[in-house]
């Protein structure tokens, strides 16, 4: 009697946590699903936005209700094209490579905008990629005439490229961390086009930067302003940072971003010893979340009540992917994950209803500005794009 009742408890239990278990299981599949289907919901609104060439989609305000549009010549327009690219590499869906396709060619006058620095933000981003995907000589050209015209904003007195024009009363010549993102067109023409020339710009401008922009403990200011006669140091300061000795903290990802990128062309072991370096300064600050996704700045005031920047964490998380390739360190690519878990959750990526060609919230825009400041913004998207796709090739 009490064997068979024994028996009985024992098949009770059993069978109990054979359904907990599936429990647990369907729920993890139902919210996988869900979170899927939502994504989808949002790459829907992305490729949906009406084709206007001179309204590039850059940010949505909550507040107003309002997509914040820019023509080609802002700084941002080419993470909408690349993002276009990148979700068809996502979905294989032809919908999305072929609105790449007409949003790239509205970029291709700004191959003559000596104007900027941000040749590489607006013309690698989209046509890169698209060159990439398709081999189109013409979209080879365009990188190319687009590498001389960033070539002429570079000083062989300060040894570097000129990044801003405005506050030239205050700013001699201004060289920001961002900058060392649009070198990546620089590399990528010199093997396209056979011409050194712009491979050594890239390398000089990232000495140079290497040089003068990072502090003892690693972290980067964000401007350094150069005296055009002598090249000397004149001044260290922040523009979108809180304060000229605080760590923006998308600032810190371009520096990890844009120096792993620099190893990637050059094999020099400098960079790749300064973008673990600055990687170990973001993630072992006592500030950054648990979740991984930061604070605008390391050192705002008001922490932990103030604004993240998702843009930030996409940022570092795509390029420590990268870097883990070159160092098979665990800690980067165990970072790349967790952002990615972080993002692909209700709490980051937009409600299904929201119509704006967007996937995530809570990027961080301009704090000189006070604006874009807890917001979706296009190149948030664009890094959280790259990340998923970097991290599958990872898997393969």
């Amino acid at each position: 009697m009490i064997s068979n009742l024994k028996t009985v408890l024992v098949i009770i239990l059993v069978s109990t946590f054979i359904s907990c278990k599936n429990e647990i299981k369907d729920t993890k599949e139902v919210n996988v699903t869900s979170i899927d289907d939502l994504l989808e919901k949002r790459f829907d609104h992305v490729v949906n936005y009406p084709l206007d060439s001179t309204a590039f989609p850059r940010s949505y305000n909550w507040h107003k209700k309002q997509i914040l549009k820019r023509p080609s010549k802002d700084w941002t327009s080419g993470f909408y094209a690349g993002n276009l690219w990148m979700l068809h590499d996502l979905t294989g869906e032809s919908r999305f490579r072929e609105s790449a396709i007409k949003w790239t060619s509205f970029i291709e006058k700004e191959k003559y905008n000596s104007g900027t620095h941000d040749m590489g933000f607006k013309v690698y981003n989209s046509f890169g990629l698209g060159y990439n995907r398709t081999l189109d000589e013409n979209y080879k050209n365009v990188l190319i005439k687009s590498a001389q015209t960033l070539s002429t904003r570079f000083n062989p007195n300060v040894q570097s490229i000129r990044s801003w024009d405005f506050k030239k009363e205050e700013w001699e010549f201004p060289v920001i961390i961002d900058n060392m993102m649009n070198l990546e067109l620089l590399f990528e023409a010199t093997r396209l086009s056979g011409d050194s020339t712009f491979h050594k710009i890239a390398v000089t401008h990232a000495n140079t930067t290497l040089k003068n922009h990072f502090r003892e403990d690693n972290s980067t200011v964000h401007v350094v302003v150069y005296d055009t006669i002598n090249g000397a140091v004149k001044d260290k300061v922040t523009h979108q940072g809180y304060s000229d000795d605080s760590s923006w903290a998308r600032g810190q990802g371009w520096g990890i971003y844009g120096y792993t990128m620099a190893y990637r062309y050059t094999k020099d072991n400098k960079y790749l010893e300064q973008a673990e370096k600055t990687a170990g300064f973001y993630l072992n600050h006592e500030n950054l979340p648990d979740d991984g996704i930061p604070y605008w700045d390391f050192n705002a005031p008001n922490i932990p009540e103030e604004p993240r920047d998702v843009s930030a964490g996409a940022i570092v998380a795509s390029a420590m992917v990268e870097l883990y390739g070159y160092t098979n360190n665990q800690i980067y690519l165990d970072y790349s994950n967790k952002v990615l878990n972080t993002l692909k959750t209700e709490k980051y990526i937009l409600p299904a209803t929201v119509d704006a060609p967007f996937i995530l919230q809570h990027s961080s825009g301009d704090w000189s500005k006070r604006s874009e400041m807890d917001e979706p913004i296009v190149y948030g998207d664009y890094y959280f794009l790259e990340l998923m796709i970097r991290l599958k090739d990872v898997k393969k």
